[in-house]
Parts: structure tokens; C-alpha cells; sequence
């Protein structure tokens, strides 16, 4: 069964959804992140998606203190990306209780750092974050595009030992039109071993369904959430 992982994405201590990455956009859904945690919680999820937007546009963690509540009055499992750019910012985000930590920019501009990290603390605790559009991938909080393609990205960590991998798809994120599943199973079909989260345009509970038969492993999803459009104890409990 393919895993669920609500996402809270936190702007100035609130809960935020954005469109396609556009700070703009911006649309605040609650003020208390720490509860929102909690009703997840209570609803059945165990997993759970923190991004760090100040931190991601500032480039160094910002609310590892919201992260950090969030741990302690919750049992979930967070993984938590956004403005993690050195040692220091990483080792910030496990020390205020994430389980996993996600990290793009720098694996693509320092990949030796990434794969040092990757080293440290072992494939089980890092997430790769490939953040994509037209193809390539993007850095710092999006506004950036690289000069890596998404394919000579994941090949080259996949090879080094990576096996988590965060996948947004840009044009498709926040705008509730429906996931990248084409771009999702091609991953999956070059890379059987990777442990796949699926990111950006979900809707509705069919479009979970899309992904899970497509042999998709997890997806990360809030804004469908915060619009109402998706029934969460349907598809917390569902056979």
C-alpha cells in the first residue's frame, strides 16, 4: 500500500500552501502547526512532511523550533527539508527530532557534501530532494534552475548508495491538477530500488489511487487537504 505523508509547510510560524513554488501565492490555511500535527495524528497518519519555507528563500534552517515542538508532542515520523545548507543545519534538524532530513540544493551544487552526509549518517536518514521542471532540476527554494537533468541527477546518487527520493514536480505543485504519474513511473522503471515519494498536484483520492497503481511506494500532499477536497479518515483507514 502506498505510504501517505501529509505535509505542513511553515511560513512565518504558520501553515502555508504556495503555488507552484511562488512565495506570491502564498495562502495560510492555520496558525498553529503544532495542532495541525496533532490532528493528523489522531486521524491515523504516522508520517510526516515539515517544510521550512523561510528557511528554503533564507537558505539556513529558520523554524527548527516549530520543528521541534512538533517532535515532542507528537509520535510521528517528520522529515523535514527547506534551508538546509551545511553540517550545522543539518545536525540542527536531528536534534530537534526529525527522522529524516531532505536535501536538494546542495546535492546538486556540493554533491561531494551530499554524499559525505550521505556517509555520516546513512541512506536511511537522508532524502534526496529532486525538485524538477522541464526536465531539470531546480535549487534554492525553486528560484534557480541548474544545469543538471533529473536522470544524470538520480543516477549519479543512486549509484553512490542514495535510495530516499523526494520528486516535485514544479508545474504541478500546489496547483491541485493532478501528479507528474508518467514522470513518477518512468523513475520507478529506471530505478526499481528507490524508494520513490511522489510530490506536487494532488487533488483528490483518485489521484492516490493513480499512483499506487502505478507502483508508486509514497506521496507527500497538503494542499488537497487544507481545500477539503480529500476525505482523510477514508483514506487513512481504507482496506
Amino acid at each position: 500500500m502506498i505510504e501517505l505523508i501529509p505535509a505542513i509547510d511553515i511560513i512565518e510560524g504558520q501553515c502555508v500552501r504556495l503555488t507552484k513554488g511562488d512565495y506570491a501565492t502564498r495562502k495560510v490555511y492555520a496558525d498553529d502547526p503544532v495542532a495541525m500535527a496533532q490532528r493528523f495524528e489522531a486521524l491515523g497518519f504516522r508520517r510526516l512532511h515539515v517544510v521550512d519555507l523561510d528557511g528554503a528563500k533564507s537558505r539556513h534552517i529558520v523554524n527548527d523550533a516549530v520543528l521541534r515542538r512538533i517532535t515532542q508532542r507528537t509520535s510521528l515520523r517528520v522529515d523535514f527539508g527547506g534551508g538546509v545548507k551545511t553540517q550545522d543545519d543539518l545536525q540542527k534538524a536531528f536534534d530537534a527530532g526529525a527522522e529524516l532530513v531532505t536535501v536538494g540544493s546542495i546535492a546538486a551544487t556540493q554533491p561531494d557534501l551530499y554524499l559525505q552526509w550521505l556517509s555520516q549518517y546513512g541512506a536511511e536518514r537522508l532524502i534526496l530532494g529532486a525538485d524538477v521542471k522541464n526536465g531539470m532540476i531546480s535549487i534554492h527554494g525553486w528560484k534557480e534552475e541548474s544545469q543538471q537533468r533529473l536522470t544524470d541527477f538520480l543516477s549519479f546518487f543512486q549509484q553512490a548508495g542514495n535510495r530516499n527520493v523526494l520528486c516535485t514536480e514544479i508545474s504541478h505543485d500546489g496547483t491541485l491538477q493532478g501528479p507528474a504519474i508518467e514522470l513518477y513511473r518512468q523513475i520507478m522503471a529506471a530505478y526499481p530500488d528507490c524508494h520513490l515519494i511522489a510530490s506536487g498536484g494532488v487533488s483528490c483520492k483518485e489521484d492516490i489511487e493513480a499512483l499506487e497503481a502505478a507502483g508508486i511506494p509514497a506521496v507527500v500532499f497538503g494542499k488537497a487537504i487544507y481545500e477539503g477536497r480529500i476525505d482523510l479518515e477514508s483514506i487513512v483507514h481504507s482496506p
